[in-house]
């Protein structure tokens, strides 16, 4: 019997098995990334979820290359550092022939090389004979397209499905095709070099003879033509491998190097920088990170702001890309099947079929609570670190739009506190960050009623406003600066008077519908610190309270604490940890001076990050207590990688260092800093200061805090600790 994973209401990852056991290798370039096994294959097996994907559909869901009648067998598989290219080595099984070994194993080596490229598949096979005697054999590369909305992949049943038509063979290639139901056809070509000995709608056979010592090299090519037909350059594997490693330098050299004096933290922060490099290269939206992969690879507005965010001390060039995409696409009217009302930000877009035909309400969707003040909350943050006057006046609007959504949409029973209920069947009944339909509860368990009034949504209001005040001021509107800081003031003290529990010692989750409060002691509280509404009375018991044994596992600290009813380690959002959950939350507790506490969460970050495959925090992990000489247990269908999971490390750095850099004022301000006692030095190279960068190293000092050194400067820039 399956198990069903519930990750939105309505909506679902069917797991017979998991990510977690497959091994699988993720690969990804602008809208198009692929799932494969070890061996680089596409098999239909486990979760089903490998294939290769473009735009939201599946363009290919088998592919494999045998050796003979029978899979090589691997030796060695892994995604290239840089995240761009996928390798393999392998060698054969005995070959016999009438009933007796003609090839030994070990006799051929098998090398794969697979990378994607705008927007196609280039793959290289070579085979090499190590053997002493000639040998005669075959390679087979098999393959098939469903071309399955991701949905569908998901385990989204669908009443009808398009038309696949059969495939044609054209010259050295095989194209498949899909009419779908929203009248667009999809097609993927996959052609073969040198040309293959026989070549039919299923298979590419190659007849090889090999002396010793001799060698022979195979090349493959897979293209998607999707809904949107664009006329795309052909390109040799030659010439796209060219390409795609010129790309590389150019995308490494847009963030700042982080260096450190220990190695497994450079492990961490060298996959983070090349996973957030890759959820951005060649998106169409320009520099906006997607937020996961598989399931998520597409623009979501909560995700990339608060990657943003992660990554503003370093890349606001990032920040202005999210700022500008989603003020392009603020929503202007009501418009109830896709929860859009006036000033809204958006919260995920989709280009898939299913989207297309509304058969799920994404292709341009709504339905967050939140992203509509952290979008006024990065526009802050981002004119604090940039004073970028000509780009915050384009904008400005959008602010002032969002500003009207939070006071007339977001205030449903105009009680002061932003709340949310779903308008439509098919959208998201939780729409905070915490998504899945049964995260927000009561202390009995019972799930509470609509509409919600989460509390770190109203932290997020308080910051909006307090943000866009200093927005104002800086424009010349004094009276709007004023209203607004006066209306941050009356939300923050109903939120002190509504939302304290002294009985939980931290902020209940949430109000309900009859503004019952939900008391549970979750990690929602600490975006509280994070956003800055806590009073500063209250911060130590909210500390206390997440870093005591019931929410801190010893890794992280969980969505909900080990003591409710609803607590289930293994859950998506009722136990779990999350990275990015984790680097808010130490960014919160650095803002009311608890530096060691951040830093004992950064810990945690670091050692999990070296029990992941290729250093790589995921999305999420289980939230189990961490047990000596054991890794954290992984969540079966987490995506990774993940943006705000890849942008986690950054955060962490600046909620320990409590670096604050003013372009404007050409200052980097350093307030309580303090490095792990892991570290010596850390070292910072290109950090943007205006026109202008600079490297630096920071070195801990014994008694604690750090002594800065300027390395390179462009110009006059002023160091001033706090």
């Amino acid at each position: 019997m399956e198990d069903v994973i519930r990750i939105k209401e309505n909506f679902y990852v069917l797991a017979a098995s998991s990510f977690a056991d497959e091994r699988t290798r993720v690969l990804k370039h602008g809208d198009m990334f692929a799932v494969f096994n070890r061996f680089g294959d596409i098999e239909s097996i486990g979760m089903g979820q490998q294939g290769l994907y473009f735009q939201g559909t599946r363009f290919l869901s088998r592919f494999a290359v045998r050796l003979g009648d029978q899979p090589p067998q691997l030796l060695r598989s892994t995604v290239c550092h840089d995240n761009a290219f996928l390798t393999m080595d392998m060698m054969n099984l005995d070959i016999s022939e009438d009933s007796h070994v003609s090839v030994p194993r070990g006799s051929l080596h098998l090398f794969r090389s697979q990378f994607l490229w705008n927007p196609m598949c280039h793959g290289h096979v070579r085979i090499s004979n190590y053997s002493l005697q000639r040998v005669d054999t075959f390679v087979i590369c098999e393959f098939e397209s469903d071309f399955a909305d991701i949905f569908e992949v998901r385990g989204t049943e669908r009443e009808k499905r398009g038309k696949i038509l059969r495939p044609e063979i054209r010259g050295d290639a095989v194209v498949a095709a899909y009419e779908g139901l929203d009248g667009k056809l999809r097609r993927t070509s996959l052609s073969f070099s040198p040309h293959p000995d026989e070549l039919n709608e299923e298979e590419a056979r190659f007849a090889l003879t090999l002396d010793p010592k001799q060698e022979a090299s195979l090349y493959f090519t897979i293209s998607c033509e999707g809904a949107e037909h664009r006329e795309r350059r052909s390109f040799s594997f030659g010439e796209a491998l060219h390409e795609r490693v010129e790309s590389l330098h150019h995308d490494a050299a847009k963030l700042p190097r982080v260096v450190t004096s220990d190695r497994r933290f450079n492990d961490w922060i060298s996959r983070s920088q090349a996973d957030l490099q890759m959820m951005i290269a060649g998106n169409p939206e320009g520099a906006y990170p997607y937020a996961g992969v598989p399931w998520f690879n597409t623009v979501f507005g909560r995700d990339g702001i608060l990657t943003a965010m992660q990554c503003l001390w370093l890349a606001p060039w990032m920040a202005k890309s999210v700022l500008h995409f989603l003020a392009r696409h603020q929503a202007t009217e009501v418009n109830p099947e896709q929860e859009a009302e006036p000033g809204k930000i958006l919260h995920e877009m989709r280009r898939g079929e299913m989207a297309a035909l509304k058969e799920v309400p994404f292709g341009c969707y709504y339905g967050s609570v939140d992203a509509t003040p952290l979008f006024v909350m990065l526009a802050g943050a981002y004119w604090e670190r940039t004073r970028d006057y000509g780009f915050l006046q384009t904008i400005w609007p959008n602010i002032l739009a969002a500003l009207r959504w939070i006071d007339r949409y977001g205030d449903l029973d105009r009680d002061g506190f932003v709340e949310y209920q779903p308008r439509i069947s098919k959208g998201l009944v939780q729409q905070g960050w915490k998504d899945s339909h049964d995260s927000i509860s009561h202390a009995d368990g019972s799930l509470a009623e609509l509409p919600i009034a989460l509390c770190e949504v109203q932290a997020y209001v308080y910051a909006a406003k307090r943000a866009a005040a200093r927005i104002a001021e800086s424009f010349g509107f004094g009276e709007l600066c004023t209203d607004l800081i006066a209306q941050s003031d009356a939300l923050q003290a109903n939120f002190e008077r509504d939302f304290w529990s002294d009985d939980l010692g931290c902020y209940v989750l949430a109000l309900d519908g009859r503004k019952r409060p939900c008391r549970v002691r979750s990690s929602n509280t600490a975006h509280c610190l994070f956003a800055g509404i806590a009073a500063r009375e209250r911060a130590t018991a909210v500390m206390n309270t997440l870093m005591g044994g019931d929410l801190f596992c010893g890794w992280g600290i969980r969505t909900l604490g080990c003591g409710e009813v609803r607590y289930n380690p293994m859950s998506y959002h009722n136990g779990s940890v999350w990275p990015h959950d984790n680097a808010i939350a130490a960014r919160g507790l650095a803002r009311y001076k608890f530096h060691k506490e951040a830093i004992k969460i950064m810990y945690g970050m670091l050692d999990a990050s070296t029990f992941m495959e290729h250093n790589r925090l995921p999305e999420l992990f289980c939230g189990f207590h961490r047990r000596g000489g054991e890794g954290p247990t992984l969540y079966p269908v987490a995506c990774s990688p993940q943006a705000w999971s890849s942008g986690a490390v950054y955060q962490l750095l600046e909620a320990c260092l409590g670096i604050e850099i003013r372009s404007e004022e050409r200052s980097i301000r350093f307030s309580y800093p303090y490095l792990p006692d892991i570290l010596d030095d850390l070292r910072i190279e290109g950090l943007p200061i205006g026109e202008g960068s600079i490297d630096l190293i920071l070195r801990r000092r014994e008694a604690g805090g750090i002594i800065p050194e300027v390395l390179r400067q462009e110009s006059n820039i002023n160091i001033e600790m706090g």
